[in-house]
């Protein structure tokens, strides 16, 4: 499974005076089982891009072509696209409109047509999956639950159809600082147990980091940079040109460089600084 994105471009409302170019010639490829962290500021495109992934979103050019499958050709079954592909939207919680939880993870099984004993099994193995007890929520309305509970319950069914890549824009957005590393934690665990390509946008660049395998930085709708995180924080003052942030730890080391120490920047957790700035200690005695 792969996806191959070519001189993909889309524009919104084009012909008229407020004509915007959303996305321009974008061009990337994603491999089997990465995860891939998009970064930009407000309007750069990401969540365009991200549309278009799923094929929500038509090109006005370009190819966009998942597991050989040309997704932007005429007559593609947009149906199997979207079993392929799955996308959670910014706050999918408000997405939710069962009357209990376990109905409103089995509406994407039901509707792809599959037996009442493949909807259950999937309904209970993807409430588990994201870490929401079957026998004490499934009965349970969905509106009852928490902010994080409910995020949980929203992305879980998305995963009950199985997509084989899963899209999510913003996934820890408006949470606590609990429920944000629980659904970082579920991203794993669904990575870890589908293998499935993974594609999401987040402004929390300590997440970026520690999630992605690849990083997207898109600008004014073009994709200006992409490359391994270490590659991609590591060019502070590209970044800080288009009003983006380094992840807080590595921003602390060049702090620290700045101040006349002079350390490799490169940091992207606690234990990649505690390392550098132990390595510099010890030098320093020798």
């Amino acid at each position: 499974m792969s996806i191959q994105v070519r001189n993909l471009s889309h524009v919104y409302n084009k012909g008229l005076t407020s004509e915007q170019v959303a996305l321009d010639n974008i061009n990337f490829d994603i491999y089997d089982g990465e995860i891939i962290g998009v970064i930009g500021h407000t309007g750069s495109g990401k969540s365009t891009l991200l549309q278009h992934l799923n094929g929500l979103l038509k090109a006005d050019s370009g190819n966009i072509i998942i597991g050989g499958t040309d997704i932007t050709s005429q007559g593609v079954a947009m149906k199997e696209i979207r079993r392929r592909v799955g996308l959670v939207f910014q706050y999918p919680e408000y997405q939710l409109f069962e009357e209990t939880v376990a109905k409103d993870v089995a509406f994407g099984p039901r509707n792809l047509g599959l037996s009442e004993n493949d909807i259950a099994l999937r309904v209970r193995e993807s409430l588990e999956m994201v870490g929401i007890d079957y026998d004490e929520f499934a009965e349970r309305s969905p509106f009852e639950l928490s902010g994080g509970q409910k995020r949980r319950v929203a992305i879980a069914g998305v995963i009950a159809m199985k997509p084989q890549v899963l899209i999510l824009d913003e996934p820890t957005a408006g949470l606590d600082p609990g429920s944000h590393k629980e659904v970082l934690q579920l991203i794993r665990n669904v990575h870890e147990k589908q293998n499935n390509i993974i594609v999401f946008v987040s402004h929390d660049m300590a997440d970026i980091a520690e999630m992605s395998d690849k990083v997207i930085v898109m600008d004014r709708g073009k994709l200006i940079m992409l490359g391994t995180p270490e590659e991609i924080f590591s060019k502070k003052e590209r970044l800080d040109a288009i009003a983006l942030n380094v992840p807080p730890v590595t921003d602390m080391m060049h702090r620290i460089k700045t101040s006349g120490i002079d350390i490799d920047t490169v940091a992207l957790n606690l234990h990649d600084a505690e390392e550098t700035l132990y390595a510099y200690l010890r030098g320093t005695k020798c």
